[in-house]
């Protein structure tokens, strides 16, 4: 039996594949369910990691992405990440399906920057 995808998973696969054919590397944790609920396994600090990351190995570009859909907003642990990436001089976006002319602009900019 097929299911049809979560908005949040075709929003993610949608973005992924237009990272892919302008030649962005791309990491993607998905979670998984457990007896205890939907988890990500992670170290460290890791709760709130972005969604996606995304290295341009012929451009020299690192960008880091939030996705979001519907109502959704990004958490305490997601706008820490976002600043800290920021801070450190990488590109942190938090991107909805309604940014996507601006997504767009930045897999196609050589230095991922809208």
């Amino acid at each position: 039996m097929s299911r049809s995808k979560r908005p949040e998973e075709s929003f993610t696969s949608a973005v992924l594949g237009l990272a892919r054919l302008h030649g962005w590397m791309s990491a993607h944790f998905r979670p998984a369910r457990t007896r205890s609920g939907w988890r990500t396994a992670v170290q460290g600090d890791g709760k709130g990691f972005p969604d996606l990351v995304l290295v341009h190995l012929d451009r020299g570009s690192l960008v880091v992405a939030e996705l979001k859909v519907g109502e959704n907003k990004p958490s305490p642990e997601q706008g820490r990440w976002l600043a800290a990436f920021r801070a450190a001089g990488v590109p942190a976006y938090l991107w909805t399906p309604a940014d996507w002319d601006a997504i767009e602009c930045v897999l196609q900019n050589p230095q991922g920057r809208s």
